[in-house]
C-alpha cells in the first residue's frame, strides 16, 4: 500500500486555485498532501487535531487546500470535486492500466450510442472566469474536426460487461479504498473512519469503497445499473475505452460538445440555470454540505439518461458525475486560434470536466461548460465517471 504518500482528494484544488465548491473536495484527488495511513499514536488524538495539524505540517493542496481558501473566501474552492492521491503512487498502477488487451480477448457488445459532433468553430473557456485559479481563460478560437461523443456516461452495467470481458481490477480495488462523501455512508462504515481530508471532512477514505461497492462494502450497484460508474481513475477510463475502440474525450473536444451548438452560454441548454423552472442538471439543492433538498429527484447520482439532452444529443454532460478528459492539467492558455489542441505534453494531473451532484453554486460553481478542475491519474472518488469519444464509431 501506498502508506506516507501525499493525497489529493476528488476535485482537489490548491488553495490558490480554489473557487469555494462543493464538488472539488479535497478528498480523491484533492491535492492534499497526508499520509494513507496515520501513525497508531495519531490515532489516539481527537481526529480534528490530527486533521488540523497536518494540514499546518504538510500544507494544503488541490480541493482540500481550496477549501481551507473558502473558509476566507466564501467563493473559493471547491470542495465537491474529488480528493487525489500521490502522483507517486500513480505510476505503480498506470502502467498495468493501459497495458493493451490481447487479441483474443472478447470484443464489448456497445449498447451505448454515439453522437455525431459537426466539426467547427468555438469559443473555448472564457474572459469572465468564475474560478480565474482554475485557467478558465482566456477565451480563444478552437477548431475541432468531427468526431464522435457518448451519449451517456459510461454506466455500472457496462462497465460490468468490460470487467467480466476483461478481468479487469481498477486502482480503487487494488489500493484497497477510495473516498466517499460523507452523508452517503451508513453509521457502521463511518464507525471505521478515523481519517478525513483537511479543510473538507465531509471526504472520507473508505475501505471497500469501489465502482462495485460506491458507498462502500456495505452499498451495492444492485438497482444502479443505469447509474453512471463511480470510483474510476483516469487509468481505468483509458482501459475501458480501449477495450471499447473508443477514446477519452480532449478538453477541447468535452468543452465544444458540452455547449451543444451554442456560443458564449453558462450551461450546455443557455444561460438560466432551470428554464421555466425545469432541471436540466443533477447538481446540489440545499446548503452545501449540510443539507441536499434533492429538488431535482436525486441526492446522489441519476441514471445516465436522466434530464433532458442538450443540442448535439448529449445527456448529463453537466452535474451527475465529474468526466475525465485526456488532456493533462495547465492553467496557463494562448489566446491563439487552434486546431483540436490536445493540453500540454506532460504533467502531474489530468482535466475532469462537468462538475457532479455534490457541486453548488455557493461552493463548487463548476457545472459550466468553461469549468475545469484536475486530479491525478490514480484518484478515484464517488462523484468521478466518464465518457468515452471516438474519431470514427466502433466496430459492433
Amino acid at each position: 500500500m501506498h502508506s506516507n504518500s501525499s493525497f489529493r482528494g476528488p476535485g482537489s484544488h490548491d488553495p490558490a486555485q480554489s473557487h469555494g465548491s462543493p464538488d472539488n473536495m479535497a478528498a480523491p484527488g484533492s491535492g492534499l498532501p497526508w499520509p494513507r495511513r496515520f501513525p497508531s499514536l495519531l490515532l489516539a488524538l481527537p481526529l480534528l487535531l490530527i486533521i488540523g495539524a497536518m494540514g499546518a505540517a504538510r500544507g494544503l493542496g488541490s480541493e482540500a487546500g481550496s477549501a481551507a481558501a473558502d473558509a476566507a473566501h466564501p467563493a473559493g474552492t471547491c470542495g465537491c470535486g474529488s480528493p487525489q492521491r500521490p502522483g507517486t503512487a500513480a505510476h505503480r498502477y498506470s502502467r498495468e492500466a493501459n497495458v493493451a488487451e490481447p487479441a483474443s480477448a472478447e470484443r464489448p457488445v456497445l449498447t451505448s450510442q454515439m453522437a455525431h459532433i459537426p466539426a467547427g468553430v468555438f469559443t473555448m473557456g472564457t474572459d469572465e472566469p468564475q474560478i480565474k485559479q482554475d485557467g478558465e481563460g482566456p477565451a480563444r478560437r478552437v477548431r475541432i474536426n468531427s468526431f464522435y461523443m457518448d451519449l451517456y456516461e459510461v454506466s455500472n452495467a457496462e462497465f460490468e460487461r468490460f470487467v467480466n470481458s476483461t478481468g479487469y481490477v481498477t486502482e480503487a480495488e487494488k489500493f484497497g479504498d477510495s473516498f466517499v462523501f460523507d452523508s452517503m455512508l451508513s453509521d457502521q462504515v463511518k464507525s471505521d473512519i478515523h481519517q478525513a481530508v483537511a479543510a473538507a471532512p465531509w471526504w472520507l477514505p473508505v475501505k471497500g469503497a469501489n465502482w462495485r461497492h460506491p458507498e462502500g462494502p456495505d452499498s451495492s450497484i444492485l438497482h444502479r445499473r443505469d447509474h453512471p460508474v463511480l470510483h474510476v481513475s483516469w487509468n481505468d477510463a483509458v482501459a475501458y475505452c480501449t477495450w471499447a475502440g473508443k477514446r477519452l474525450p480532449t478538453e477541447a473536444e468535452w468543452e465544444y460538445s458540452c455547449r451543444g451548438g451554442l456560443e458564449n452560454r453558462l450551461f450546455p441548454w443557455g444561460n438560466k440555470l432551470q428554464p421555466k423552472g425545469q432541471h436540466y442538471a443533477n447538481i446540489w439543492q440545499g446548503e452545501f454540505p449540510v443539507s441536499n433538498t434533492g429538488e431535482d429527484g436525486y441526492q446522489g447520482t441519476a441514471p445516465v439518461t436522466a434530464f433532458p439532452p442538450n443540442g448535439y444529443g448529449l445527456y448529463n454532460i453537466v452535474g451527475n458525475a465529474w468526466e475525465w478528459t485526456s488532456d493533462w492539467w495547465t492553467v496557463h492558455h494562448s489566446a491563439d486560434e487552434t486546431l483540436d489542441p490536445k493540453g500540454p505534453p506532460s504533467g502531474s494531473d489530468r482535466v475532469k470536466k462537468g462538475g457532479s451532484y455534490m457541486c453548488h453554486k455557493s461552493y463548487c460553481y463548476r457545472y459550466r461548460c468553461a469549468a475545469r478542475s484536475q486530479n491525478t491519474p490514480d484518484s478515484s472518488a464517488s462523484n468521478l465517471g466518464f465518457r468515452c469519444a471516438a474519431d470514427r464509431l466502433p466496430d459492433t
